[in-house]
């Protein structure tokens, strides 16, 4: 039985990276009709409605908070939700969603950086080269496979935002260790997702949303739809699981395949080309992540 119950969670995690990957698909599709903040605050009202679900059938009640877990939850909604969220949608308002996706691949690896900078984690040479690798990808990906650009001050505004989804992300995963110490991470991502949603939907009324809504596509809501109960409540829901059940070791890797999910699904959804050096790149980068991870596991 605990073999079976492991193989469900191993599906579980590889339909959550597939889900994750088609984000950058109906993200790259939505923001070509609907405004941002508009988009990200219907997103997660719809997402914070189903966690709120989740969390009454899984735990019976959804527990208050007390003054310091509010502090803790408010930054995990400003920078993992609404930071991330406004770098996200923007961003693909000016690049390709299979090169978003590649250069999100970055993540693991900034956070391993940031680890030991500021938290004296150690740092093997196989780590560090795994660093670096992940970094020289990342570039090639950035510069649309021209690292000269770089320093010719070349790069564009969506390269800089989704670079802005690496750092918002990096933040949140700091400060969500902080989180779980005293709640569970579904009742964190709830608390993280209610927060961004609200700060999204102040922001928002400069969008007029009111106004929009009623106009909205079908295809837009599709996008919505998708975005907020698989793209949110349902995949953070089992890759909280699958870490509770297997462990955190296990289940990251599986992160990995959210970039090669997000290239492939571009490319057949949306029909993207990207050029063969991009996908070098991102080539390179996850490889990176990979040698990253593995040294992780050798500590």
């Amino acid at each position: 039985m605990p073999t079976q119950n492991h193989a469900l969670t191993y599906l579980k995690l590889i339909l959550t990276a597939f889900f994750w990957g088609g984000t950058w698909v109906a993200a790259h599709t939505l923001v070509k009709e609907v405004p941002p903040f508009t988009a990200a605050f219907i997103r997660f009202a719809i997402a914070t409605t189903a966690l709120a679900w989740f969390l009454y059938r899984t735990e019976g009640r959804i527990k208050r908070l007390n003054r310091m877990d509010f502090t803790t939850v408010f930054w995990l909604g400003t920078t993992g939700i609404f930071l991330y969220s406004y770098c996200f949608l923007t961003g693909l308002k000016h690049i390709s969603a299979g090169r978003g996706a590649l250069v999100i691949a970055f993540n693991p690896v900034l956070i391993a950086l940031v680890s030991w900078l500021w938290f004296n984690d150690k740092m093997s040479a196989l780590k560090a080269t795994g660093i670096v690798t992940a970094l020289l990808g990342c570039i090639l990906v950035i510069s649309d496979g021209q690292p000269e650009r770089l320093l010719q001050g070349e790069i564009g505004i969506g390269e800089i935002l989704i670079l802005g989804c690496v750092v918002s992300w990096t933040m949140y995963t700091f400060i969500s260790r902080r989180a779980t110490q005293t709640l569970t991470p579904l009742l964190t991502t709830f608390y993280a997702s209610l927060v961004g949603c609200l700060l999204l939907g102040l922001v928002s009324i400069s969008e007029s949303p009111w106004r929009l809504i009623g106009h909205f596509s079908l295809t837009a809501w599709g996008c919505i739809i998708y975005l907020a109960l698989f793209g949110t409540a349902i995949s953070y829901t089992w890759f909280s699981d699958a870490v509770r059940v297997i462990g955190a070791a296990r289940a990251a890797p599986f992160i990995n395949l959210v970039p090669i999910s997000g290239v492939l699904l571009g490319a057949l959804i949306l029909g993207e080309r990207l050029d063969w050096m991009v996908l070098v790149g991102g080539v390179i980068t996850i490889f990176g992540v990979l040698i990253t991870w593995h040294a992780g596991r050798l500590r």
